[in-house]
């Protein structure tokens, strides 16, 4: 009996230490795991986002390069396809960005929206999204102006709104409303939200740099900043 009790104790002795041999393998061995490498975090350049759409559903499309607390805004193709150099405009600055990123300096940032109304792009250049100038027809382009609803946006703004403009002599839709049409919306909510320190909306007419206004003129700081534009370019 005392024989059978002390195999018993022996076997289960041996079982014991087996355990323990194996607990502390498996520690090891959890030890010896690799670790996932951790990845240095990149920034984007540039961020991209979608800020809206247009009335057919197209996106309205943001870049932004650096990330300096001072922000500048530029826009182009609010007139689609009747100003669709605006557009290859900001292509080609977007690009010199993409290529030089060194020319933001560390404390600016430069948002690009390239096209406020895609529409208006797609029904002269046939095409979505971006575009060369090979891809533009020889055609009069001057439907290409107005949003799907056929309004300009240009007339689409609050200041001293009314439900038409003049555009060459014509009179031209200016919405229902002040910001009726989501273009507008999408570039009124957009500056508001982010609060650039400056806004330059490229049009494409005159060969001159003009500044805003509404009710009291060109403010100090708009003309000033307007000087800044028309010297640099």
């Amino acid at each position: 009996m005392q024989s059978l009790l002390k195999k018993q104790i022996i076997v289960f002795l041996v079982f014991l230490v087996v355990l323990i041999i194996g607990a502390a393998a498996l520690v090891v061995y959890r030890n010896m795991e690799p670790k996932p490498i951790e990845q240095p975090i990149v920034e984007e350049n540039p961020k991209y986002e979608v800020i809206g759409q247009s009335v057919q559903g197209r996106n309205i499309e943001s870049y932004t390069y650096g990330t300096g607390e001072k922000h500048l805004l530029f826009v182009g193709g609010i007139h689609g396809g009747y100003e669709w150099n605006s557009v290859l405009l900001a292509y080609q600055v977007m690009d010199h960005l993409k290529a030089n990123p060194d020319a933001v300096p560390k404390n600016v940032s430069v948002t690009i929206i390239p096209s406020v109304n895609p529409d208006g792009v797609y029904k002269i250049i046939g095409k979505e999204g971006r575009f060369a100038i090979t891809d533009v027809p020889n055609k009069d382009a001057s439907s290409g102006r107005f949003n799907a609803n056929n309004v300009d946006l240009n007339r689409n703004f609050d200041c001293n709104w009314k439900p038409t403009g003049t555009w060459r002599s014509k009179t031209v839709s200016a919405g229902t409303s002040a910001f009726s049409e989501p273009e507008a919306r999408v570039l009124r909510d957009f500056i508001l939200e982010q609060k650039p320190n400056a806004v330059v909306l490229w049009h494409s007419q005159a060969n001159a740099v003009y500044g805003s206004e509404c009710n009291n003129g060109i403010l100090p700081e708009t003309l000033s900043i307007m000087n800044t534009y028309a010297k640099a370019a």
